[in-house]
């Protein structure tokens, strides 16, 4: 024989033996684990059960020890959505054809008015003052200097 010749042939390595498979009938066996498996379904079953009976408890509790930063973390999503959707509005605005060199020219006009009407003059500054001062007052309070 040839140094690449066996005395096994391919059929004998390609052919599995058939497994024994022993299967015990017993009836006490199998009504032992289906009781086991039952009774665990059951804790299971329980716990689960259990668990979502006292989930309106769990999310109220939840809900009023971390109040703060849940509307926190709400107004936060909510700025952040309100300046995606300006800034949406502004750029569709942007590309109507006539209407941003529009704006900016009013906005430069305003612009000068301001500068004209409350910064050009001492008494102007004055009255601009008392003006933020009233507004202050009104936003937070009267004492709030």
């Amino acid at each position: 024989m040839s140094d690449f010749q066996s005395d096994t042939t391919y059929s004998e390595f390609t052919e599995p033996e058939d497994p024994t498979v022993i299967i015990d009938n017993s009836d006490s066996s199998a009504s032992a684990l289906g009781d086991e498996a039952s009774r665990q379904i059951q804790q299971v079953w329980d716990k689960v059960s259990a668990l979502l009976g006292n989930l309106p408890d769990y999310v109220t509790e939840f809900i009023q020890r971390y109040r703060r930063p849940i509307v926190t973390v709400g107004l936060i999503i909510a700025a952040f959505i309100a300046v995606k959707l300006v800034l949406a509005l502004l750029g569709a605005v942007n590309d109507v054809p006539l209407l941003a060199p529009t704006f900016e020219l009013i906005g430069l006009i305003y612009s000068g008015w301001f500068l004209y009407r409350y910064l050009l003059k001492a008494s102007n500054r004055q009255e601009l003052l008392g003006d933020i001062a009233a507004i202050r007052d009104q936003v937070l309070g009267n004492g709030a200097r």
